[in-house]
């Protein structure tokens, strides 16, 4: 009798140890479930941004470009590649910076994944001088997907572009997926109420700038520069990791010397050795001007995104557009 009392008893508390652990995985599959349900994969930081915001709630969007890493060559692993597409969605900026995109997804399954391309709507600027002659030109043009760059694929820098590819990232994720469309609109039209304000921002202290001319370290902040009606002088290119010639320095020099310029933008997140050298060579100030190609982890940390450094952007512009004194020449270059 005391037998079977006690393997009743062993029965019963099995059983309850059993449906207490099945209703925990159950409710921990459900508390994860608006996260697992819909995922998303960007390349890197400032399309990384303004995806999350118009998915908000809706699903979890990942950075593929890891923090702090320069996007302009990377190129994705196998195992990267293989995560994207187990995915949900796959945004990225344009070809002309993920150069890798168009011989990546060539292969993959129509409708396996959401393919979304932030500028999708956008006319980007021709690139290199040497491309120059491409103008008018369809800007994606089939097989040229090379790591130079034929155009210039810095549009977020401008506000009202990035408000451009925040509506084309919103519409193409409806598409895909109609019974997101609601949240997504509400999240998006948030969003870009917050990136007008920081347009109307840039307008207000731009608009009576007393100097137009400002040196960059790369050619990153050219859509910035046609919006707001000033002059970005770089000092290399289109990537920050190209090298100007000597000769290119010793006209800045010049350039910087002639206009009595007091301040050389540089990157945090790039090596800033030719503007550090140009500047101790012209005796002027180094100030930090962040393209926003990407975010090191502290950061992202401190709570730092797009709109944030955008706002630390224009107070370092500032410092030039609100200088006294003779306005200062665009530089001359050969055409």
């Amino acid at each position: 009798m005391r037998k079977k009392f006690w393997l009743t008893l062993m029965v019963l508390s099995v059983g309850s140890v059993l449906t207490a652990c099945g209703n925990d995985s159950e409710g921990t599959s459900s508390d994860e479930s608006n996260e697992a349900d819909f995922s998303v994969i960007t390349t890197f930081y400032p399309i990384y941004d303004f995806t999350q915001n118009i998915v908000g709630e809706e699903g979890n969007v990942e950075l593929l470009v890891p923090a702090g890493t320069e996007p302009h060559d990377f190129e994705p692993s196998a195992q990267q590649i293989a995560e994207i597409q187990d995915s949900d969605a796959f945004v990225y900026h344009d070809e002309n910076m993920e150069t890798w995109v168009p011989d990546t997804v060539e292969g993959w399954e129509e409708g396996q994944l959401s393919i979304v391309q932030g500028t999708e709507n956008i006319e980007l600027m021709p690139g290199n001088e040497e491309d120059h002659d491409h103008e008018g030109e369809e800007h994606r043009g089939e097989g040229e997907h090379q790591h130079s760059h034929e155009y210039d694929p810095h549009t977020w820098v401008d506000p009202k572009l990035a408000i451009q590819e925040v509506e084309a990232i919103r519409d193409q994720l409806s598409e895909d997926y109609p019974e997101k469309e609601d949240a997504f609109a509400e999240n998006a039209e948030n969003y870009i109420g917050e990136l007008e304000e920081l347009d109307q921002e840039y307008e207000a202290s731009f608009a009576d700038a007393q100097q137009k001319s400002f040196v960059t370290q790369h050619a990153a902040f050219a859509y910035l520069a046609r919006e707001y009606d000033l002059n970005q002088v770089p000092i290399s290119g289109l990537s920050s990791e190209e090298e100007p010639s000597p000769e290119r320095l010793a006209e800045l020099k010049d350039y910087v010397e002639e206009n009595d310029i007091q301040y050389i933008y540089f990157e945090e997140n790039a090596s800033d050795d030719i503007a550090s050298t140009l500047a101790d060579e012209a005796n002027v100030e180094l100030e930090v001007l962040n393209p926003l190609e990407s975010l090191t982890d502290q950061q992202i940390d401190n709570g730092e995104d797009y709109i944030s450094v955008m706002e630390d952007n224009l107070s370092a512009l500032e410092k030039t557009t609100n200088t006294e004194g003779e306005e200062v020449q665009p530089e001359e270059t050969d055409e």
